[in-house]
């Protein structure tokens, strides 16, 4: 018989910046990746929008977060922030 950790299935983790938290519990956080094109051979930037589940409403526009993939939350929910990795710098300077 075999453990049910060595089951499990490792679950996905993006970095990405918040662009939008105007929705309750709910952010949504842009993913940037570079790809090399097939053709030209040229680094070309793809992004990608989440919507990710923020339980305490902390995060903030601007700021960078780490989402991790879980159970569908809603009909575009699957996702959920794990950790805000850095904030973002407050708009009237740093005081």
């Amino acid at each position: 018989m075999t453990n049910s950790s060595n089951n499990t299935k490792q679950r996905k983790i993006r970095t990405g910046m918040v662009i939008s938290n105007k929705m309750d519990k709910t952010v949504v956080v842009e993913v940037s990746r570079t790809v090399i094109h097939p053709v030209y051979k040229k680094f070309v930037r793809r992004r990608k929008r989440f919507m990710a589940h923020d339980e305490e409403n902390r995060c903030r526009i601007g700021d960078e977060v780490m989402i991790v993939e879980t159970r569908p939350l809603s009909r575009h929910k699957n996702w959920r922030v794990r950790k805000i990795v850095r904030e973002a710098a407050l708009p009237g300077g740093s005081s």
